[in-house]
């Protein structure tokens, strides 16, 4: 049952318009429309018309010169196109893209060796703004960190995002050159090189209604499957686009939120119900059968999938009143079904190649999660994975959780599935500018990483000023905030901070030992290296203190580097070893 949506005053709006649902021309080059509505819904009305962004005055090259004196000889390094600054008054600066401007990187090239490549972000200004350097043949910072080749951790699966409906809304809501360029930020060499796409199946609180893909009532052969034009005019031809402009490919992985409510104990797709009957039975075999034609379906539009979640946080549909769309399992539900319905289901299909990941959940919930469904050796040989997202770490520390759970399973991967910023009732939902919410994502994405984590997701790639829309009105901050009224978009600080990872850590990455010589006394640095396939090392480097801090990096087989990460930073390093 759809859930009506009323227009709301936006931005720069009036509240009402109409969702662009193919990449192509925005109506709004020709009439001014902006804003969104249901994806039916074709009548236009009118809206603000769209400001262009002028050209940037180049930023980080000129008025934020490069740090001398101790931290070694580093010059600044011309290329891609510069910061188009833009401060809403939250305490660091946006970049904003429009159709005719946004600010670019260069595809990573390998320093020669006894050199080194930084990049580095700052609260004060820098995005990603590169510098180069040479090794010294001995250093003299007491506090450095060394590099331990001989220690070996997980390799690395990647970084990226969700296309959600709304995300997909968004994006489609601007002109076709703007669409261009928030794609090419994300996924293309001139971008962050995102590598990693979750994408919905069927609706979320990211919708802006309810549905499935096979709502018809007692349907278990699901004669009447089909795809939503959310899917055939949105996330698709995205998902298409965005293959389209990267270089690297693109591991998709699929997630449910709910079942067909005539499958569910409580017959609503929100609150508190699971599955009818029992693992193998006929509900259970139908929604096995519904991952099948979903795949299927995606496949007839020329999209494989890496993985699939066997569902979007199961705990949530244990909870009474739940407010948006969810399916009750415990770990005991979860591990028969798979091993009675969706592993089978899996495996005797034409996807069996596609990997199932478990929980897709709070990480409180390990280990205890994976023992109850992992040691079931059924259940098990159907499973590769185990999904994270981040929204109670601050009640699960990481050691006892993601640690423990590595060396309980270490053939079975952790990746982290989702996260957002803005999400707790008490926070500010959009904040355009907000430096801390990037630091937040580095600081997850940093401790995820040094406790055996393979990669990490964000929510959705792109919002609202509001940070919608959102059919529950449960709204976030996203890296990307779009204002179709003027046709731009902002990168927030969350982009950055994502792109000093999803850059130079490719997939099959693998990391690597840092020994830190002794305690940062009035400081904290937090800090991961990797071997990336091509043999060169990846070091990044977070601040989130607001002191500078001198440090030293010490590769035995190259030399050291003499460095200072300025307060409120992020850097990465990139050098080359000897062959």
């Amino acid at each position: 049952m759809a859930l009506g949506i009323s227009p709301r005053q936006g931005a720069g709006g009036d509240g009402c318009g109409t969702a662009h649902l193919a990449l192509g021309p925005h109506p709004a080059q020709s009439r001014g429309a902006a804003s969104w509505c249901h994806p039916t819904l074709t009548s236009p009305c009118p809206g603000a018309a769209g400001a262009e962004v002028a050209p940037p005055m180049p930023l980080s090259r000129s008025s934020l010169p490069s740090i001398v004196g101790r931290t070694g000889q580093v010059s600044p390094a011309a290329g891609g196109r510069p910061c188009n600054a833009k401060d809403f008054g939250h305490g660091s600066l946006v970049c904003a893209c429009s159709a005719t401007y946004c600010d670019t990187l260069d595809p990573v090239v390998l320093p020669a060796l006894g050199t080194y490549v930084k990049y580095e972000s700052s609260k004060a200004g820098k995005r990603l703004e590169r510098s180069e350097g040479s090794f010294q043949r001995n250093g003299t910072e007491s506090f450095h960190l060394t590099l331990d080749m001989a220690q070996r951790y997980q390799k690395v699966k990647g970084f990226g995002g969700s296309v959600t409906d709304s995300a997909a809304i968004n994006i489609q809501s601007l002109s076709k050159d703007a669409q261009n360029h928030l794609l090419r930020s994300y996924f293309s060499e001139e971008g962050i090189e995102y590598n990693l796409v979750r994408v919905p199946m069927a609706s979320t609180d990211f919708s802006i209604r309810l549905y499935t893909y096979a709502d018809a009532e007692g349907d278990f052969e699901l004669k009447h499957f089909n795809l939503t034009e959310e899917d055939t005019r949105m996330k698709i031809p995205i998902l298409q686009a965005a293959q389209a402009v990267a270089k690297r490919p693109l591991s998709l992985y699929a997630s449910p939120w709910t079942s067909p409510v005539w499958m569910k104990t409580n017959g609503a797709m929100t609150g508190r119900g699971t599955l009818k009957g029992s693992p193998g039975d006929k509900y259970h075999q139908a929604w096995a059968k519904y991952f099948i034609r979903f795949l299927d379906e995606y496949a007839k539009h020329n999209l494989t999938f890496w993985a699939v979640t066997a569902g979007n946080e199961p705990t949530a549909g244990e909870i009474v009143f739940y407010p948006f769309q969810c399916l009750g399992f415990s770990p005991e539900h979860q591990r028969d079904f798979i091993a009675r319905d969706l592993g089978p289901a899996l495996a005797n299909s034409s996807h069996r190649d596609v990997r199932l990941i478990i929980l897709d959940d709070q990480r409180v919930m390990l280990p205890y999660w994976a023992q109850v469904v992992l040691k079931d050796p059924v259940a098990a040989s159907y499973i590769s994975g185990i999904g994270i997202h981040w929204y109670l770490d601050f009640l699960a520390p990481i050691d006892l959780t993601l640690s423990i759970t590595h060396h309980l399973f270490p053939d079975y991967f952790l990746l982290s599935t989702e996260a957002s910023t803005g999400s707790y009732f008490w926070e500010p939902r959009v904040v355009l500018g907000g430096w801390d919410r990037g630091s937040k994502y580095s600081h997850s994405i940093l401790t995820n990483l040094n406790n055996y984590v393979t990669g990490w997701t964000d929510w959705n790639l792109a919002l609202n000023l509001e940070g919608g829309p959102n059919w529950s009105k449960n709204y976030v901050d996203s890296p990307i905030i779009v204002d179709s009224s003027k046709d731009v978009f902002y990168k927030q600080p969350m982009f950055y901070h994502l792109g000093h990872f999803s850059k130079f850590i490719p997939e099959g990455s693998q990391r690597v030992g840092l020994a830190v010589s002794k305690k940062c006394h009035r400081c904290e640095l937090e800090h991961s290296a990797f071997l990336r396939p091509d043999g060169a090392i990846v070091l990044v480097v977070l601040n989130r203190f607001p002191v500078d801090v001198f440090f030293g990096i010490s590769d035995p087989q190259v030399g050291f580097i003499e460095a200072m990460a300025p307060g409120d930073s992020i850097q990465t390093f990139l050098w080359k070893q000897p062959a």
